[in-house]
């Protein structure tokens, strides 16, 4: 019987990530665009993280960051879904709606194509906000090319690096 498809690494990240939360009585929420659910589906690999972890808005489209995290148009347009405010504003709309403690927000070029000479496949930006902070912590990485999959596992192992408490 087969207990996950996800790597061991990925879920054994997310098994130290439900604990700490839930020891430092934090509730926690992601913003994804382009791991598409991946940390969310990792933090739901830990039987009980129901305690810690409220959900994830999976905006992988403009137009749902638009809609569902209320990301500017202008933001969108003017900066681009893979940039520190695009990020920073998902971060915040999904810690306004969800009512967590603490939300990540991951955008990025995971490849194959889709990279340009300003923001490669591989560039990622995460955004963390945290209720009752103005200030929002903002990341950018330059992940190795290790194809999708391996762009979207190295996103995922450091978003949830960034849910530490």
């Amino acid at each position: 019987m087969m207990d996950t498809l996800l790597p061991e690494e990925l879920v054994e990240k997310a098994r130290d990530i439900i604990e700490k939360n839930r020891d430092a009585r934090r509730r926690i929420a992601l913003a994804e665009s382009c791991t598409g659910g991946l940390v969310g589906a990792a933090l739901t690999e830990i039987p009980g993280s129901s305690d810690v972890f409220i959900g994830s808005l999976v905006t992988y489209a403009n137009s749902a960051k638009h809609v569902q995290l209320s990301v500017p148009t202008e933001t969108l347009d003017r900066c681009g879904a893979v940039s520190a405010e695009t990020a920073k504003a998902m971060a915040r709309g999904a810690l306004r709606i969800s009512g967590a403690d603490v939300v990540v927000s991951i955008t990025g070029v995971a490849g194959p194509d889709g990279g340009s000479e300003e923001k490669p496949v591989g560039t990622v930006i995460f955004a963390r906000a945290t209720r009752g902070e103005q200030k929002v912590l903002v990341a950018e990485e330059a992940f190795a090319n290790t194809g999708r999959g391996g762009v979207r596992l190295q996103a995922a192992l450091a978003a949830l690096s960034l849910l530490e408490p």
